[in-house]
């Protein structure tokens, strides 16, 4: 199915695929085939290989019975149309970063990452044991939605820069790819902010249209060969210290699946979240001493820098609790964060203050 096709299928896909949960075909153990559209490149072995990893379980825990195919950006639909193709039903999965979508509602940005938000630990704190899925589930629902989390990059990085940025002035004027929140809390500091997919961050770069780029971290940005046209690379990452990723279902599809599909669909999401932290986690000290070996500049944002970041933040809240949805939800996203981090504000930060206090 392609882009031009997009509109015209829904209705045919949502017929084909409801057509097939007849109890017959369960009790036939008939399979059902299904398309999952990404938002990454082929060439990112954890985002894409992320989302290949959970067809791949997904057909394992079924026995066969579940057949997903896992198609790259562009090959069906853009990296940024993911949530609107399994919203109509043209298709009925996807795998993307909920960020994306924050023009739809700004609350969507709670469920990847926020500006000085929730780590990574305390997002699946907030996501299994809190309210975060019951909430995720209400945003989801008006657009024929349901989403689980699928992944996790963990922390990433403050991005990459062609010029040292030493105080806030040094920011005024730049172009940056920089999505989410924290692009937008970067436009608030004098950022010309550009949203590009992954797969067109280094062209524009070596063209000179960009001047900054913010995309992963270590792993990921080699990939992207980023260190062949930037020299300095910042952290820490203020915006997205933890980056969650989900996989989307039409809802109405997934209601009509039988229960021990759906609660198969929930075990492979929960395995996939799992690996792809592991794997960044295991991958990205290798990748950044490459990229020093390459000459990488490792640099840290100051704090006046990050004060001008934080202040940003708070105006960014301010604008969005005009949302209603937005504003219910930061409510008990906020408590939960005050709540974890009066223990993780003592358990964790003095651990690892004393564990690097030589660095």
């Amino acid at each position: 199915m392609k882009r031009r096709d997009f509109l015209t299928a829904t209705g045919a896909a949502v017929t084909t695929a409801a057509a097939g949960f007849a109890p017959a075909a369960i009790a036939s153990k008939r399979r059902y085939r299904f398309e999952m559209v990404t938002s990454w490149p082929r060439t990112l072995k954890h985002l894409f290989g992320g989302a290949e990893f959970f067809a791949q379980r997904l057909n394992q825990i079924t026995d066969g019975a579940v057949e997903l195919t896992v198609h790259p950006a562009g090959a069906e639909v853009g990296a940024m149309e993911v949530y609107d193709a399994v919203s109509s039903g043209a298709f009925e999965f996807g795998h993307t970063a909920p960020y994306y979508y924050i023009g739809r509602s700004p609350a969507h940005g709670f469920f990847t990452a926020m500006p000085f938000g929730l780590t990574v630990s305390e997002q699946m704190a907030w996501m299994v044991s809190g309210n975060g899925q019951r909430l995720w589930d209400e945003l989801n629902a008006a657009d024929d939605l349901i989403a689980f989390p699928v992944g996790n990059t963990g922390p990433q990085t403050g991005g990459w820069f062609n010029k040292e940025i030493n105080e806030p002035k040094d920011l005024r004027g730049l172009r940056m790819r920089f999505p989410g929140h924290g692009g937008r809390v970067m436009a608030r500091a004098g950022v010309n902010i550009q949203q590009l997919p992954g797969g067109e961050v280094y062209m524009a770069m070596e063209r000179g249209t960009l001047d900054a780029a913010e995309w992963v971290g270590p792993h990921d940005d080699e990939i992207l060969n980023m260190h062949r046209v930037a020299k300095y690379y910042y952290l820490p990452s203020w915006a997205e210290p933890s980056a969650m990723l989900g996989v989307y279902i039409n809802r109405s599809i997934y209601s009509d699946l039988p229960g021990w599909i759906q609660h198969a669909i929930q075990a492979a999401a929960a395995e996939a979240d799992r690996k792809m932290l592991a794997d960044y986690m295991s991958d990205n000290p290798a990748a950044l001493k490459r990229l020093i070996d390459h000459g990488v500049e490792v640099r840290t944002f100051s704090q006046e820098v990050l004060e001008v970041f934080e202040k940003g933040t708070q105006e960014v809240h301010t604008q969005d609790m005009r949302d209603r949805q937005y504003a219910r939800i930061y409510e008990d996203w906020a408590a939960f964060r005050d709540k974890v981090r009066s223990w993780s504000g003592i358990s964790d930060q003095l651990y690892q203050a004393f564990l690097y206090r030589d660095r």
